[in-house]
């Protein structure tokens, strides 16, 4: 299994340039604790830092080795297919191919008036242009340059809670990224079992599944919880009030980090077990966890993705290792 973080680029505190240098170091330390996967996400407003996530990667392609680099998400609804392309074969010529792009609706919708979009149109400009992306990719006579150094440039689609992105994405013959953010786990395996579905009805090999999840890791479960609620809870908060939410309550966060709840919160080991309690749902091929919701101390953060790579990620392909070994 691949493990990885990926992240909005939270700004709830201090100036942009400042959470931009942040940024850039928790990517250079996953790739130094040995993490596979960094992924950054496009918004548009002022309390997130990103919004054009090709240039903080090539940024990040620089002074990192090995760690793959993508987009989560890249907002294809609103954005131009050819230059997200380009974008992204850039990255990956800068990155000696470790770029992918992850495809998805996003999550707010800021953009499509900002870019001239109607928002009447969001299902159709997504389907519209995906399909240009995934033409562009595998066509090099359209004059679309420069190609990457990966053939095919690697592509996901981003799912929630929408069926038929499943199932599209299978019939594609496109890796899928769940995002689970609420509720029991289990509710979300019917989305795994649809895209392998419509994977073979689509005439294609098995496409990896990726689960990505918000969290936070300490060395203790009081730590984690006592450092990363209080930041979360703002982040929340301030999005619950633009949507009708009620303010998340402690107990609601506790309950979450249960072994069924959908948060990952807690000691190395406990990170370890739902990771494991989890593939055991969906025997997925990736793992990305969200641990910036809400901007906490840069210094808690670098720990986290330190033990998400030194004790976390070991732990997890030594116990898959075993199960693959008994089989």
């Amino acid at each position: 299994m691949e493990i990885g973080i990926y992240t909005f680029g939270e700004l709830t505190s201090g100036t942009a340039g400042q959470r931009m240098r942040d940024l850039l170091e928790e990517i250079e330390l996953a790739d130094q604790v040995g993490l596979d996967v960094f992924g950054v996400g496009e918004h548009h407003r002022p309390d997130f830092v990103v919004s054009a996530p090709a240039i903080v990667l090539a940024a990040a392609a620089r002074t990192t080795k090995r760690i793959r680099l993508t987009s989560a998400v890249s907002v294809i609804s609103s954005d131009d297919p050819v230059r997200v392309f380009q974008d992204f074969a850039t990255l990956d010529l800068i990155s000696a191919g470790r770029a992918e792009i992850m495809a998805g609706r996003g999550s707010f919708v800021e953009s499509f008036g900002l870019f001239g979009y109607d928002l009447k149109d969001y299902d159709a400009l997504f389907a519209s242009k995906l399909e240009r992306l995934l033409e562009v990719r595998s066509r090099d006579d359209l004059g679309v340059f420069p190609r990457p150094e990966q053939d095919p440039l690697p592509v996901w689609i981003a799912v929630g809670g929408n069926p038929e992105s499943a199932a599209r994405a299978g019939l594609l013959g496109l890796p899928m990224a769940l995002a689970i953010i609420g509720g029991y786990p289990e509710r979300f395996a019917p989305f795994a079992e649809l895209h392998r579905r419509a994977t073979t009805e689509g005439g294609h090999d098995y496409r990896p599944l990726s689960i990505n999840s918000h969290g936070f890791i300490a060395e203790t479960s009081q730590e984690a919880v006592r450092t990363s609620f209080p930041a979360f809870k703002a982040m929340m908060d301030r999005i619950g009030r633009e949507r009708g939410w009620s303010p998340l309550s402690r107990e609601q966060y506790l309950a979450s980090h249960e072994l069924r709840g959908a948060n990952f919160v807690g000691s190395p080991d406990q990170i370890v077990e739902k990771i494991l309690f989890q593939y055991e749902i969906f025997n997925h091929d990736r793992f990305l966890l969200q641990m910036s919701v809400g901007t906490l101390p840069h210094k808690d953060v670098l720990r986290a993705i330190e033990l998400l790579g030194t004790e976390v990620a070991p732990k997890v392909r030594e116990a898959l290792a075993a199960q693959a070994a008994n089989r």
